[in-house]
């Protein structure tokens, strides 16, 4: 868990940091805000991923830091965004840095084109599946499911900035980031039942603790999309925007918290994830060591 981060430093092989460095290289700069989304970022090559996977040069997704703000940009917009292998490397990868690098303040995640992420690549799951045993799927599986770990884990504030659907595993991933901010057009479902999947990256955990046990089971049991505004109602959206206004205030508030009080946030992170399984002394006790560390 988080909270078992020691409070003097943070434990560098938790990101790979005594493993294989992730080598980065730019293939274009990055560009400002546009009107209508997030920046023309630079593509950036990861060729040593932690862990022994390799993370091959991708255009699945795309990365920048702009103003202490690094922006993870899901892009398969033909595919609404569904996850690949090589997408899913990729990003862990890159949070993996962001961990650790000063010059990033905040992470924010979103999906290029009209949707967040469609979850899965249902389409690609035959061919990835022959040759596989079962322990090498649950393997595989484990592995993917560090994006998530890492999205709630890492002591950088994460953003999801939901544009569209987020379905599925996209789903999982939205609500793993300690931010999620709407636009009114965002869409939210499980979908599990509809292709007889039980339920992946932190749906169950993460829609049982901000909804409820009640709430969480209809959504997996009746995979009916829920809109912005009632995703909001139910706890799994912080704030709705309109979405010709999204870009320009999610920037605001990525931005704001890159440059705020980072040693203040990470601890302010770790102790609200702890007290989800902490009883109360214990987190007096720790709040007494890291409000004064701040």
């Amino acid at each position: 868990m988080v909270g078992s981060f020691p409070l003097r430093s943070l434990p560098s092989e938790r990101f790979g940091c005594n493993d294989i460095e992730p080598t980065i290289s730019a293939k274009a700069a990055p560009g400002p805000w546009r009107a209508d989304g997030p920046p023309e970022r630079e593509v950036l090559s990861v060729t040593g991923h932690p862990g022994g996977r390799m993370a091959t040069d991708t255009d699945d997704l795309q990365f920048a830091i702009e103003d202490r703000v690094a922006i993870l940009t899901m892009n398969r917009p033909d595919k609404l965004n569904a996850l690949s292998d090589a997408m899913i490397d990729a990003a862990i990868a890159h949070l993996r840095r962001c961990a650790t690098d000063p010059e990033v303040g905040a992470v924010l995640l979103t999906g290029a084109g009209r949707a967040f992420c469609a979850g899965g690549d249902v389409s690609a799951m035959g061919g990835a599946a022959a040759g596989k045993t079962f322990e090498g799927h649950v393997d595989r599986q484990r592995e993917m499911h560090e994006l998530p770990w890492l999205l709630s884990d890492i002591p950088k504030v994460t953003i999801a900035a939901v544009n569209g659907p987020a379905v599925g595993a996209g789903l999982g991933i939205a609500l793993s980031c300690d931010l999620c901010f709407a636009s009114d057009r965002a869409r939210f479902g499980t979908a599990f039942a509809r292709v007889g999947f039980g339920g992946d990256f932190g749906t169950t955990w993460q829609l049982a603790r901000r909804a409820g046990p009640a709430k969480a089971k209809e959504l997996f049991f009746l995979p009916d999309l829920l809109s912005a505004e009632e995703a909001a109602r139910v706890g799994l959206v912080n704030r709705v925007f309109p979405h010709d206004a999204f870009v320009t205030q999610v920037r605001e508030v990525a931005r704001r918290i890159a440059h705020g009080p980072l040693v203040s946030y990470r601890y302010m992170k770790q102790n609200v994830n702890l007290a989800l399984g902490s009883d109360f002394r214990a987190l007096l006790d720790r709040e007494a060591i890291t409000h004064l560390r701040c």
